[in-house]
């Protein structure tokens, strides 16, 4: 699947919105081929909102321990 590029680099105002259109088609995409695989749509949409916030989550959790790695590092240097 190809994902459009960004318009421009870093920060710009409508980079959210081009950002779901980019990936818009490829989970279209998916919603179909795991509905024709036998969920319903509704299932599909859940598990992938489900999904995604959970990988925010993570993502959160790794951010909030790197952070508490660094900052335990430089209280021992102290």
């Amino acid at each position: 699947m190809k994902i459009k590029a960004p318009k421009a680099k870093g920060k710009y105002s409508d980079r959210f919105e081009d950002c779901q259109l980019a990936i818009e088609d490829g989970l279209i995409d998916l919603i179909g081929a795991a509905s024709t695989a036998g969920w319903s749509q509704q299932e599909v949409i859940t598990a992938i909102i489900a999904v995604a916030d959970n990988t925010a989550l993570a993502i959160d959790a790794k951010a909030k321990t790197d952070v508490e790695i660094r900052l335990s590092k430089l209280m021992k240097k102290k």
